[in-house]
């Protein structure tokens, strides 16, 4: 028995494309459009049973965001992602969005065509390899840039990120002890600590880590004055 579903793509004769083929095949195709962004509201009106979505950006946020509408509003629809070779991530989006399956763009038509009936019945149309790397990224989710600065910054006593924050602006160690009203042995003791926890080699090193995590984003501002 044939599939009832829907075709949608940012590419249009991608999507018609593929519906001619999959009609010779024996589906019945309701609909075959373009853009993603609308297919929401078409597959809300419409009611496939399943619905092919093509994507060219996986990993970019928001790109499944219509999926996230369509299992809220037709839960019953399956959802199959038509994608490039994703990265653990990209996949992962996709199923957290509430996709039932993962269908690669260079797959050939009949391995489109089992992640349809799959889909459709209920199971998870997905190549193991894949389905594996997306699970394993959605239960060790990769830290992003915020999340790093935030762990990097609970290693950190109050008084090694306001140093750390010193050393990011430029200062050197007699302009931290003056402005930390500290020995600028206990400064260098200081900026030490603060290399050794955040395994960098240099001042420079650790004022980089800092910019590219968003450390400094989260750290106070000293209290006394920079000393520039």
């Amino acid at each position: 028995m044939g599939v009832r579903l829907m075709v949608v793509d940012d590419h249009r004769l991608l999507a018609e494309a593929l519906a001619s083929a999959l009609k010779l095949r024996g589906h019945r195709v309701l609909a075959a459009a373009a853009p993603v962004a609308g297919a929401a509201d078409l597959v809300v009106s419409r009611a496939p049973e399943v619905c092919l979505l093509g994507t060219a950006a996986p990993a970019e946020p928001g790109a499944f965001d219509p999926i996230v509408r369509i299992k809220r509003e037709r839960p019953q629809v399956a959802v199959v992602v038509l994608g490039p070779v994703p990265s653990p991530r990209g996949i992962a989006a996709a199923f957290a969005a509430g996709a039932s399956g993962y269908v690669r763009h260079d797959e050939r038509i009949e391995n489109v065509e089992r992640a349809l009936v799959k889909a459709r019945a209920g199971e998870v149309a997905v190549a193991p390899q894949l389905l594996q790397g997306a699970f394993m990224e959605l239960l060790h989710p990769a830290a992003q840039p915020d999340d790093e600065g935030q762990r990097l910054l609970g290693m950190l006593t109050p008084r090694e990120v306001e140093v750390l924050v010193r050393v990011a602006e430029g200062e050197d160690t007699r302009g931290i002890a003056a402005g930390m009203g500290i020995a600028p042995s206990t400064a260098r003791t200081h900026v030490q600590r603060v290399l050794m926890k955040l395994s960098v080699g240099s001042r420079l090193e650790a004022a980089a880590l800092a910019a590219r995590t968003g450390l400094l984003d989260h750290a106070p501002r000293p209290r006394g004055p920079l000393n520039r």
